[in-house]
């Protein structure tokens, strides 16, 4: 049996909520009455509790920065992403923290921002939301801001564009750990017609 991957997702005020719940979906879909359990996933916030997303919605983060474990994907989402939280040292020192032991680091969105700000996206092609583009450059001006494309895989990190396109991109995860039986089984559960997992309109740098 193969080893059951640890999928830690970053809660935070103001979150948009496709940006969680749609990798939430995708990972969640491949144990679904499979023979084993491939994903371990959980949410985690600053503090552990509530959290409202910008829509809206209240959800609950199942850990807080104290006590959550060791991810090996860690999926950073976006939403409303405000100057405090760009600010905020201990998300960004807990971000870079986690990124050290994790196989994946993954944002949706605009959500590569706080990537960018937790210097891990220094010299990468990366993509995020179109309205971000020029966001990043400020932020970072050694990354390589890849426009019109659903995900970019440089290996460790991987971003997507905006809201939806973190569907195709966690799909191109489930495909690289665990194959394409696991990835097309996920498909066939949430009947989701797609083939950007499959690097159609998409870049893998190796």
């Amino acid at each position: 049996m193969e080893l059951i991957k640890r999928v830690g997702i970053f809660l935070f005020d103001g979150i948009e909520l496709m940006d969680f719940a749609g990798p939430y979906e995708v990972f969640t879909a491949a144990n679904l009455m499979a023979p084993q359990q491939y994903f371990d996933v959980f949410t985690v916030s600053e503090q552990k509790g509530d959290v409202l997303t910008s829509n809206g919605l209240t959800v609950k983060a199942d850990y807080g920065f104290s006590d959550c474990p060791q991810a090996d994907v860690l999926v950073i989402p976006g939403g409303d992403v405000r100057p405090e939280l760009l600010s905020n040292d201990t998300i960004l020192e807990w971000i870079e923290s986690q990124n050290r032991n994790t196989e994946i680091t993954f944002s949706v969105c605009n959500g590569a921002m706080l990537l960018a700000k937790a210097g891990l996206l220094k010299g990468l092609s990366v993509t995020t939301h179109h309205y971000c583009y020029d966001k990043l450059s400020e932020i970072d001006l050694t990354i390589n801001v890849v426009p019109k494309i659903r995900y970019v895989d440089t290996g460790k990190i991987i971003t997507s564009a905006g809201i939806s396109a973190g569907i195709d991109a966690a799909l191109h995860i489930v495909l690289r750990l665990f194959g394409e039986k696991v990835v097309l089984h996920a498909i066939d559960i949430m009947e989701y017609e797609s083939t950007a997992y499959r690097n159609n309109g998409s870049i893998t740098y190796k």
